[in-house]
C-alpha cells in the first residue's frame, strides 16, 4: 500500500548533502522498492511534479518524476504513460542551450524563482529492475530532471535562480 512520506523544507541541512549511490541489492530490496513508490504517493500528495529522496530526509540517489513531465517525449526507454523512479541518476551530457522558467520546489514552500536549465541532457540511471539505462530528455523532462538531480547533489533551485519572490498559493473553489 501507498503511504506518503513527511516533506523537509528549509533550513533543514539534510537538503544540502550529497547523496550516496545504491548498489543493485539495495534498489532491488523490498524497503527501497516501496520506498520509491512511496516517494511517488507523496509527489502527488503535495501537488509536485518530481520528488528527490533528500526531500523525504533520506540522502539517497533515488528520484520520481511524474508521467505528466514525460509528454512529447520520444524514443526512451521506458513507457511515457507511467510515473518514473530512476535511481542512481547522473547527467551525462548537456546541450549548450538554455532556457530560463520558472520553479518552485516542495521543500523550499512559499517561494518561486527564474532558473536557466539546459534545454536538452542525457542521463545515465537505474530502474525500478535494476536495469541500466540512457536516455535522451528534452525541455520541460529535462528541466525536471535537472531540479531533482540537483537535489541529490545537494543543490535548491533557489541556488541557481537568477530571481526569487515570495508567493502565496491559492485555492480556487
Amino acid at each position: 500500500m501507498k503511504q506518503a512520506l513527511p516533506i523537509i523544507s528549509i533550513p533543514d541541512e539534510r537538503l544540502k548533502k550529497i547523496s550516496q549511490p545504491l548498489t543493485e541489492v539495495e534498489i532491488l530490496s523490498s524497503a527501497v522498492q516501496k520506498l520509491g513508490i512511496d516517494m511517488i504517493a507523496t509527489m502527488y500528495e503535495d501537488d509536485g511534479i518530481g520528488l528527490a529522496a533528500p526531500q523525504i530526509g533520506k540522502n539517497i540517489r533515488l528520484i520520481t518524476i511524474g508521467k505528466d513531465a514525460l509528454k512529447n517525449q520520444t524514443a526512451l526507454p521506458f513507457s511515457i504513460q507511467n510515473d518514473l523512479v530512476l535511481f542512481n541518476p547522473e547527467i551525462t551530457e548537456y546541450s549548450w542551450k538554455t532556457e530560463v522558467d520558472e520553479e518552485g520546489c516542495l521543500s523550499v514552500p512559499g517561494y518561486a524563482g527564474l532558473v536557466a536549465r539546459h534545454i536538452e541532457i542525457t542521463v545515465s540511471a537505474q530502474t525500478l529492475t535494476g536495469e541500466k539505462i540512457i536516455f535522451l530528455a528534452k525541455k520541460y523532462f529535462a528541466r525536471v530532471l535537472q531540479h531533482e538531480i540537483d537535489h541529490l547533489n545537494g543543490i535548491l533551485f533557489i541556488d541557481r535562480a537568477k530571481e526569487v519572490w515570495k508567493h502565496k498559493r491559492t485555492i480556487s473553489i
